[in-house]
């Protein structure tokens, strides 16, 4: 199994304090946390802690934290070889609160972002795989040629996590993930019910992808799957949130495609599919910062969860 990640990568900081300041205001951290971060190298790092080979292809800057993140990224199994460097490292900053509410400041140069022609130049690498994951807070046009490269060939499974802005992108899918925001967008409306969020899978299917998961309320996510699926037939469950201690979200969704894209990948039932792709995400949630922690134990712990609830 290969999987190609094209997303941002980025230096995270995450600074814990008791309450955020406000304006004019200073707080002091009690805890400093610099990792690899950026929701594409996020999904790469829990790809490869899932036993799945995966490539990164996403931009780091000519400078030491760009250098200091390949060295990271290499260190967690990820190919990089398809890592472009040129200009400033984005930074994102996040300042996390006792009550797990988090704040982001971020630096995002305009060259740390994916171009068509970067997109080009990795276009057989693409072909290959076995799944593109495509992280949606990159240009469109990038975007669309990578979708378009990957299905150059027959077989690799497109995997978009987010809402794109460009409609004509989800015609290239086979997988959609949205959060609650994202799913708004989708639909039209807020979707928060499984009668909804049916009703927005439905209208996802006929505009291309044969996987929609859709976030719900309460932390619930449906996963609804078209009649061209792998499966062969129609049909989709819910997966509840389970109660588990949370102390940042960050990072939650880049995981839960991970966990799903891996179980794919292992020819896994759609229901299975679902239960660790959300048992993935629920083992991000007990520390601060997106990086994940995928470990054998966390995962079969949040499965565990999720048996119990969806049993209730």
């Amino acid at each position: 199994m290969t999987v190609m990640v094209a997303g941002q990568i980025a230096r995270d900081l995450v600074l814990t304090v008791d309450k955020a300041p406000g304006g004019g205001e200073a707080a002091d951290a009690h805890d400093r946390r610099e990792m690899l971060g950026g929701k594409g190298a996020n999904q790469a790092v829990a790809l490869a802690q899932l036993g799945v080979d995966v490539g990164l292809l996403g931009v780091v800057g000519d400078d030491d934290t760009g250098a200091a993140l390949l060295d990271q990224a290499r260190q967690d199994r990820i190919d990089v070889s398809s890592v472009l460097v040129r200009g400033l490292t984005a930074v994102i900053v996040e300042v996390l609160d006792a009550e797990g509410g988090w704040r982001y400041v971020q630096h995002l140069p305009p060259e740390s972002l994916l171009t068509a022609d970067d997109v080009r130049a990795a276009a057989d690498r693409l072909a290959r795989a076995d799944a593109v994951v495509l992280q949606l807070q990159q240009p469109a046009e990038a975007l669309t040629a990578a979708a378009r490269a990957a299905k150059d060939r027959p077989g690799p499974v497109v995997v978009l996590d987010g809402a794109p802005s460009d409609g004509a992108l989800l015609s290239w899918a086979d997988v959609i993930r949205a959060d609650e925001r994202e799913s708004a967008m989708l639909a039209g409306e807020q979707v928060g019910t499984e009668e909804r969020g049916l009703r927005a899978a439905g209208e996802i299917h006929r505009r291309g992808p044969w996987l929609a998961v859709l976030a719900l309320d309460d932390g619930a996510n449906l996963f609804a799957w078209s009649g061209r699926s792998p499966w062969g037939t129609a049909g989709h469950v819910v997966v509840p949130a389970v109660r588990t201690a949370t102390v940042d979200t960050t990072g939650a969704g880049d995981s839960l495609v991970a966990g799903l894209v891996a179980a794919l990948l292992r020819d896994a039932d759609p229901v299975t599919a679902a239960r660790h792709a959300v048992a993935a995400a629920s083992a991000t949630l007990g520390h601060p910062g997106g990086r994940p922690d995928l470990t054998p134990e966390h995962v079969a712990r949040q499965l565990s969860l999720i048996d119990d609830a969806m049993r209730r």
